[in-house]
C-alpha cells in the first residue's frame, strides 16, 4: 500500500502527497508559466513536490538524465530572458549537451520549466493543458 505524508511547499499551503505517485515539479517560483501549472495542479488535486532551482540547484547526473528523455535542447529556454542576456559568443559556445549542461547547472533560470517529474521520467515540460491531463489524470 502506497504511504501518504504532508510536506510544506516553499512555504505555501501543506499538499497531501502519495508516494507511490508522486510527481516533481522542478521550476523557480517567481515565474508566470510555473504559476499557471502550479494553479492547475491545485485544481486538480495533483500532489506535488516542488524543486526551486534557484534555492536547491540542479545537478550534472539529473540534467544529464533529462537531456537522455527528451534531448538538451529540449531543457534549454532560449526564448528566455536569460538566455537573451547572454552575449552572442557564449550563446554560440552552446553546441552540444556538455556545454548546455554546465550552461543550465550555473544559470539555472535558463532550464525550461517547469519540468515534472515521476519516477526519475520526464512526463511534461513547460505547461500545456492538454499535455497535464493526458499525462496526469
Amino acid at each position: 500500500m502506497a504511504s501518504t505524508h504532508f510536506t510544506k511547499l516553499a512555504g505555501q499551503k501543506i499538499h497531501k502527497i502519495n508516494r507511490m505517485s508522486a510527481i516533481k515539479v522542478y521550476a523557480i517560483p517567481n515565474c508566470n508559466t510555473v504559476k499557471k501549472a502550479l494553479d492547475w495542479l491545485k485544481a486538480n488535486k495533483v500532489g506535488y513536490e516542488f524543486h526551486d532551482y534557484k534555492k536547491l540547484g540542479v545537478t550534472a547526473g539529473t540534467l544529464t538524465n533529462w537531456s537522455k528523455q527528451v534531448g538538451w535542447e529540449a531543457l534549454l529556454n532560449k526564448k528566455g530572458a536569460t538566455w537573451r542576456q547572454l552575449s552572442p559568443e557564449l550563446q554560440s559556445k552552446i553546441t552540444n549537451q556538455k556545454a548546455a549542461i554546465a550552461l543550465m547547472i550555473e544559470k539555472t533560470s535558463i532550464i525550461k520549466r517547469p519540468l515534472i517529474e515521476r519516477n526519475d521520467k520526464v512526463i511534461a515540460l513547460g505547461f500545456d493543458e492538454a499535455e497535464y491531463k493526458k499525462a496526469l489524470k
